[in-house]
């Protein structure tokens, strides 16, 4: 099959065939990242602009490094440096942007939806890079990525997402790709940090630890936003630490195959022990190499299916159809 959206948004709204692609897809790139020649032509001719107006370190620089190994023309955006600084409007930094030809934008901001109002109003494709607390899809398939390479096809897997479950993009990008790719999801944390509501999605809520990990293959642990905590959540993060920090007993109580996840940055000793974090079931570093790899083949599907609404591609790119394994043998070209 082919992607045929202009954006991607969330995974809410994508097809398990869809996510599917995006993993399959990832796979080849992970193979391209693995050779000496890492470089493809795919965006040869696309300029691509990071807009970020929130901090990031794992997924801008994963994002740039993607756009670079593809040939993109790359635009580096600060909110801290730019007129937005001044009182500029979002659609109004985006417009300008569009005037010097940006092809697509990658998006972070603190306001979940924001996003989804530029994809609607402009002809550029746009990448949710994480917004708000809605979602952080490319987190969500890098993680899903991962999984499948350490238990092959989800469908049954029991996975366990545990923190701050309630400012957590990443956690609804997770429950609503690993839910329609058939895997038992269960969230766990405090009351004050579990919406009742997200148990209307099809997932488990457990608010104790030892009996959420019991027989689970994946434990994905989540930061404690510091940044997003109000009005007294938490009593405090020692608190937090006694009841629902990852120890290596709790280990123990999932399936021997089981693995810790967690995608970053890690507040040690609070949500998941040192112990854990560098023992051996820890793939936390995987998931950053997969995070390329993933974002690479976002951008590539993106690309292609805005050569098939418009048929034609930037001097340079690669032709209309040409298919994962073309753009992989490149590499070596």
């Amino acid at each position: 099959m082919s992607y045929t959206r202009k954006d991607l948004l969330d995974l809410e709204s994508l097809s398990a065939e869809e996510i599917t692609l995006f993993l399959d897809t990832a796979e080849k790139f992970r193979e391209v990242s693995e050779r000496e020649v890492k470089k493809v032509p795919t965006l040869r001719g696309y300029t691509v602009c990071n807009l970020f107006f929130e901090n990031s370190t794992r997924t801008r620089i994963s994002f740039e490094l993607a756009e670079k190994r593809l040939s993109a023309d790359i635009v580096n955006f600060s909110a801290s440096t730019s007129s937005v600084a001044k009182g500029e409007t979002l659609l109004d930094t985006a417009e300008n942007l569009l005037a010097m030809k940006m092809d697509m934008f990658v998006m972070r901001h603190g306001a979940s939806g924001a996003p989804h109002f530029l994809a609607a109003r402009v002809p550029a494709s746009v990448i949710n890079a994480g917004d708000g607390t809605h979602e952080h899809p490319t987190q969500g398939l890098l993680d899903m990525l991962t999984m499948r390479q350490h238990l092959g096809e989800l469908a049954g897997r029991k996975v366990v997402i545990v923190g701050d479950i309630l400012h957590s993009r990443v956690a609804r990008s997770n429950l609503h790709g690993l839910t329609k790719l058939g895997a038992e999801v269960v969230l766990c944390g405090p009351p004050t940090l579990l919406p009742r509501e997200l148990g209307t999605l099809g997932v488990t809520l457990e608010y104790d630890l030892e009996r959420a990990l019991a027989g689970a293959e994946v434990v994905n642990i989540l930061r404690i936003q510091r940044e997003r905590q109000e009005g007294g959540l938490l009593p405090s993060l020692r608190a937090y630490a006694r009841d629902w920090q990852v120890r290596p007993e709790h280990l123990k109580l999932m399936a021997p195959n089981g693995i810790v996840m967690h995608p970053g940055p890690m507040n040690r000793d609070v949500e998941i022990a040192q112990e854990v974090a560098n023992g051996p079931r820890a793939v936390i570093l995987e998931q950053v190499t997969n995070g390329v790899a993933v974002r690479m083949a976002v951008l590539y599907l993106l690309s292609e299916a805005r050569r098939r609404m418009e048929g034609s591609a930037p001097a340079g790119g690669t032709s209309p159809g040409a298919s994962e394994d073309t753009l992989i043998a490149q590499a070596d070209a």
